[in-house]
């Protein structure tokens, strides 16, 4: 059994094969219990520490995700927030394959699945990206959609505005053909923006989705906790909403739940999940006009194809 660590993950993947092989795995027959995620001290409101436990299969591996979320980590401990080893098995047979550092498949994985959404919902010739988020996955995610997308400028909101400053600067180095702007005001940004992506840890909408321009496409990936949100009710009363997994996010996205709570939206308004996505082309934008939504929570058969290409790879 080969155990894989997170340099190697860095080096095998690649957005230019593994978007496309996301699309085709997702497209193919799959399983994928709902996960199962556990908060560590239930009792008290304010402690978000939690297990999680994300199995898959295809025809080819079984995998399971398991990773524990300390977001205090960082301020008390100095360490990540976020750990993660992903266990892929034969499918045929049963016999461990590999043991993968499900950290950085996680960031690869996140940030494919955002551009695939994008890549099949907004407006082919969408320009200006709107990135709300300075975390691990921002760069991840800038490089994900510049390469499904002729993206022109970049928008860059965060809450440190030094941090927000520092990654316009690299990013204007990475990719000199693009504009990178700090956000300035963000409801004005929004109605001009082609592709908003949300990649927080904000509990209250980001930003009013009144602002959102005809032919927009949002894309939520940051919050899984059912009283929290990054987009508010108008923004998913106005957009076609799709989502990775109807099951998890039906049980952990608040951008869904709350506003089904408030009685102003129904689940069955939901057009279709991504493999709805990848197989029926006909669901897709309807028009240049229309909005579209698309809310992911995380997908364990994802992270399985993404780890499971290092594992093919490494055996060439």
């Amino acid at each position: 059994m080969k155990i894989i660590n997170a340099e190697q993950v860095h080096q095998y993947l690649n957005f230019e094969e593994l978007i496309p092989l996301l699309k085709q795995s997702f497209s193919r027959p799959f399983s994928m219990p709902q996960r199962q995620v556990y908060s560590l001290a239930p009792e008290q409101n304010e402690n978000h520490d939690a297990f999680a436990l994300l199995p898959s299969w295809n025809e080819e591996v079984i995998g399971n995700k398991a990773f524990t979320y300390f977001p205090d980590n960082a301020q008390k401990h100095d360490l990540p927030g976020l750990f993660s080893k992903i266990m892929l098995f034969k499918r045929q047979t049963g016999e461990p394959l590999a043991l993968v550092d499900g950290t950085s498949v996680t960031y690869w994985r996140t940030a494919a699945i955002s551009a695939l959404a994008s890549q099949l919902l907004s407006r082919e010739n969408s320009q200006h990206l709107m990135l709300f988020g300075t975390g691990n996955l921002a760069s991840y995610l800038v490089k994900a959609h510049l390469a499904v997308r002729d993206i022109k400028q970049v928008t860059l909101w965060g809450r440190n505005a030094d941090k927000v400053s520092e990654l316009v600067a690299s990013f204007s180095v990475l990719y000199p053909a693009v504009t990178f702007k700090v956000s300035v005001e963000v409801n004005i940004e929004v109605a001009s923006a082609d592709i908003i992506c949300c990649a927080t840890g904000a509990k209250t909408p980001l930003f009013d989705g009144n602002c959102l321009s005809a032919g927009s496409h949002v894309d939520c990936l940051g919050n899984h906790m059912t009283d929290a949100r990054e987009c508010d009710t108008p923004t998913v009363l106005k957009a076609r909403v799709f989502v990775d997994s109807l099951t998890n996010t039906l049980n952990e996205a608040g951008e869904l739940l709350i506003p089904i709570l408030e009685g102003a939206f129904n689940k069955d308004e939901i057009v279709g999940e991504l493999a709805d996505m990848c197989k029926t082309p006909a669901i897709l934008r309807q028009s240049s006009d229309e909005i579209t939504l698309f809310k992911s929570v995380g997908t364990a058969i994802s992270d399985l194809v993404a780890a499971y290409s290092v594992v093919e790879k490494l055996a060439k």
